[in-house]
């Protein structure tokens, strides 16, 4: 029986792309994985993904990694979730070889509907099974999950040679709002790895825009001061 697993890496970042990998797995070799110590990616340090990486992919029938960059993700019709299960489709639709069973690391807050929209939209019949924390349940998501979160990671290390220190790309990373808000400084706008539909970089605009407001006030004030 062919398995597959699919995950995403990425979808919560200010900056940088959203990763969605699929695989097909032989259930034979479910046991050769888990002896790798495939498990959820999150779980994983950086170098262990990156060792396990071409590992995985030997033991693997079929994979698909799509890359999805911020302009596509800020021109997306409708919700995060929609735009989510469309890719998921696309990489699913998108393996040569199909499997018998799927399973899908839910983003919606309702597995079964996340799992019954993307069945609806797939170009082959399967068994779906979606459940959030697939990644730490099922070994083919977990297989997913690595390269998912090893093609991010090597993308963020090619944009901070372009571009310095930008940290993770999460919003509540200190170094990727400096990374931004100095930016904003000396450009007057955002790069364009960022997506401009997060409400991060308008709260930057907004911080930025009182700084500057604050210290045109002092400056004033001190110029009568002197007066």
């Amino acid at each position: 029986m062919k398995l597959a697993g699919i995950d995403e890496a990425g979808r919560g970042p200010v900056l940088g792309p959203m990763v969605i990998a699929a695989v097909v797995v032989d259930e034979k070799n479910i046991p050769k994985l888990e002896e790798l110590g495939v498990r959820d990616s999150k779980k994983l340090t950086p170098k262990r993904r990156e060792r396990l990486f071409d590992e995985i992919i030997r033991l693997l029938d079929d994979y698909v990694i799509i890359e999805l960059w911020p302009e596509q993700i800020d021109s997306r019709e409708g919700t995060l979730n929609e735009f989510e299960v469309d890719n998921f489709v696309k990489a699913l639709s998108s393996l040569k070889l199909k499997p018998d069973v799927v399973y899908i690391d839910a983003a919606d807050v309702k597995e079964v509907r996340f799992g019954e929209e993307i069945k609806a939209k797939l170009n082959f019949e399967a068994e779906i099974i979606a459940e959030h924390k697939a990644d730490d349940k099922f070994v083919p998501v977990s297989a997913a999950s690595i390269l998912a979160k090893v093609t991010r990671d090597r993308e963020i290390d090619r944009l901070k040679e372009e571009y310095g220190e930008i940290g993770s790309g999460y919003p509540s990373d200190p170094r990727t709002r400096k990374f931004l808000e100095d930016y904003y400084k000396r450009h007057g706008d955002f790069p364009p790895i960022v997506r401009r539909s997060w409400k991060t970089l308008r709260k930057i605009e907004e911080k930025l825009s009182a700084e500057k407001k604050k210290r045109g006030q002092l400056t004033l004030g001190e110029f009568l001061g002197k007066g």
